[in-house]
């Protein structure tokens, strides 16, 4: 018994120590951006490579996502004479759930990997000692900017997901499976909401932050050379992807008292 409790006990203690490391690194980041210590040129740079180097996998994610759902929604409720009713179903779907989750899933294998990879290379290589040297904080010259541009590009990329989801769903269910286009259209007019892609941008908002400060703070604690790096690497990406499932499951819960699916409509 002593035992047990001595390993959840550890367990736990762990947990804690993690998260206070990455709320640190979070205030001192947010401290830097209201402080006015934001590099421009880097922030743009980031989102460049966040922004503009994710748009293809997110497009064939939320594209094939959106399809593949409109066929197996079409299959289910042709049973019950309801085939023009698919289309507000994918659209809300992927508004609500799919588009922020699979967007943030990607991103984090993506980009919270590279981030992961580029500060644990620069740990282990003591080039941010070389900064502090130089009198740079390293949170100013390299978190601030990757937090901007996440913070910027995820919650862009999330609603990219979406619209191309619900592109590919329309273009299946009207061109391949049969679907009247009107019934369609009418029907995912009337019931997807404006709160519907709401609450996908504020999940995008806080998945970025989730990736954002975990690639950096496993990297920033990246250690034994190489092996560190890759360690880091490789923890970033099931951290932020197993924190990025979680959060969604408690954003769902909370989002839905403000914005309850399918009342209005």
């Amino acid at each position: 018994m002593n035992l047990l409790l001595g390993v959840f006990g550890g367990a736990f203690a762990a947990f804690c120590t993690y998260l206070g490391q990455v709320g640190v690194l979070a205030g001192e980041t947010f401290a830097s951006v209201f402080a006015g210590r934001v590099r421009l040129g880097l922030t743009l740079r980031q989102i460049s490579h966040i922004g503009f180097g994710s748009q293809m996998v997110v497009i064939v994610t939320g594209a094939f996502t959106g399809a593949v759902f409109v066929a197996q929604t079409y299959f289910q409720f042709a049973r019950l004479n309801m085939e023009s009713a698919v289309g507000p179903v994918v659209s809300v779907a992927m508004c609500r759930e799919l588009g922020p989750v699979l967007t943030g899933l990607m991103v984090a294998g993506r980009v919270g990997a590279a981030m992961s990879a580029e500060l644990g290379t620069m740990k282990v290589t003591q080039q941010i000692d070389a900064l502090r040297a130089l009198a740079v904080h390293p949170v100013d010259y390299l978190v601030v900017p990757r937090a901007l541009a996440m913070l910027v590009s995820l919650p862009l990329l999330v609603g990219e997901c979406i619209f191309f989801g619900m592109l590919a769903a329309y273009l299946v269910a009207t061109q391949v499976l049969g679907v009247g286009s009107a019934y369609y259209m009418l029907n995912m007019y009337k019931f997807t909401e404006a709160e519907d892609i709401f609450m996908g941008v504020i999940k995008g908002v806080v998945f970025a932050v989730i990736i954002v400060f975990v690639a950096c703070r496993e990297g920033l604690h990246a250690r034994d050379g190489a092996v560190g790096v890759g360690r880091a690497t490789t923890e970033a990406v099931v951290i932020s992807s197993l924190a990025v499932l979680i959060a969604n499951f408690f954003l769902t819960m909370f989002l839905n008292i403000f914005f309850p699916a399918g009342v209005s409509g």
